[in-house]
């Protein structure tokens, strides 16, 4: 089960006591006074940039990096094989640019979360500034920081545990206002892969799915724009299929979904199917394959009801030789609905076997 896989329960709804900042506030602890009140073994803080980051490693070396301020994962390198260089890393992360001091790195593991409550306010994700608020651990091998924050009315709480072959992210958000709230969400990972010709997802034969664009994000890669936007397929891609229409639903009927060419899809029941009594809901894990390295990571969806899943195509070569996908669990088409006084939390589990 892959709840066997998050050893650390959630704190609960009545633990929660986010730090509240306002919008132009930046975070105050130094890796300094971090390491001092949350260091332990396994659990390192330190500064790249000015930015206060984390660093965790367990008992067989795998390790798993994240940004402080805004809760990106820039690394997760596991260990793969029992060699003593056995580790690879798994995500697809552009650093930032050196010429912008403002900017920040693109892809890795990162968490999207929308306010949608006001149908006629402009989208945009909830702000959020991160601070810690404790880790956890178990011996080394299994870690975790958790990191809190407080925007308007609603308390977040973002855990992120490593463990020795997985890793896991899960959010919790508390709703203290006086009305429901209606939310959208994803946890998007970019994954890396050797080749572009090598790359591909099995576990979701079955399931309905429709172009879409993702959740725009502040670590997206590809814009919404840019995710949706269609390309050749070029002269000897006999193999390519083109992509749908949006709100165009076609059922995935290959065991294998090939991402050489681009695509930008959810992949759900059609909202129509949620109105029955009984509908087919999305697997609970599928797989990345890189036939390149030969490894596999199995990818699970807890408390979301959505899959996404994109892949650059030809455009992945402006940023270098390797290939990467953005994926991950998601509630994009139907809102999810937090009433006053409850929370919602969801999470995604990254696993492998390889060794």
């Amino acid at each position: 089960m892959a709840s066997s896989l998050l050893p650390f329960s959630l704190p609960e709804p009545n633990l929660i006591k986010a730090c509240s900042l306002p919008p132009t506030a930046t975070t105050i602890s130094t890796p300094e006074t971090l390491d001092q009140k949350f260091g332990r073994k396994g659990i390192k803080f330190w500064e790249s940039g000015n930015v206060p980051l984390v660093e965790l490693t367990v008992r067989n070396g795998s390790t798993l990096r994240l940004r402080i301020p805004d809760g990106l994962v820039t690394s997760y390198k596991p260990k793969v094989n029992w060699k003593d260089d056995g580790f690879e890393e798994v995500l697809y992360t552009l650093p930032a640019a050196v010429s912008d001091s403002s900017a920040n790195p693109k892809g890795g593991i990162g968490l999207v979360i929308n306010d949608v409550s006001d149908p006629a306010s402009k989208l945009s994700p909830l702000p959020t500034q991160w601070t810690v608020k404790d880790v956890d651990s178990d011996a080394i091998d299994a870690l975790q920081v958790e990191l809190s924050c407080t925007s308007g009315n609603l308390d977040i709480t973002y855990v992120v545990s490593l463990y020795p072959e997985s890793m896991a992210t899960a959010v919790l958000v508390n709703n203290n206002r006086r009305k429901p709230v209606s939310l959208t969400s994803a946890m998007l990972s970019h994954f890396k892969f050797k080749r572009r010709g090598g790359a591909a997802i099995q576990g979701l034969k079955g399931c309905s799915y429709c172009s879409h664009p993702p959740l725009s994000s502040p670590f997206e890669i590809l814009s919404p724009a840019e995710a949706m936007k269609t390309e050749s397929p070029g002269w000897f891609s006999f193999d390519s299929k083109s992509e749908k229409k949006p709100d165009s639903w076609t059922v995935q009927d290959d065991p294998f979904i090939m991402l050489k060419n681009k695509m930008s899809r959810i992949y759900t029941a059609p909202p129509t199917e949620r109105l029955k009594a009984f509908y087919d809901t999305p697997p609970s894990k599928y797989e990345t394959i890189d036939q390149g390295c030969e490894l596999f990571f199995r990818v699970i969806r807890i408390g979301y009801e959505d899959i996404y899943l994109s892949t650059p195509g030809s455009l992945s070569e402006k940023y270098g030789k390797e290939y990467f996908i953005c994926t991950g669990p998601a509630s994009m088409l139907v809102p999810v609905v937090v009433n006053p006084g409850e929370g919602w939390r969801a999470a995604q589990v990254i696993e492998h076997d390889n060794l």
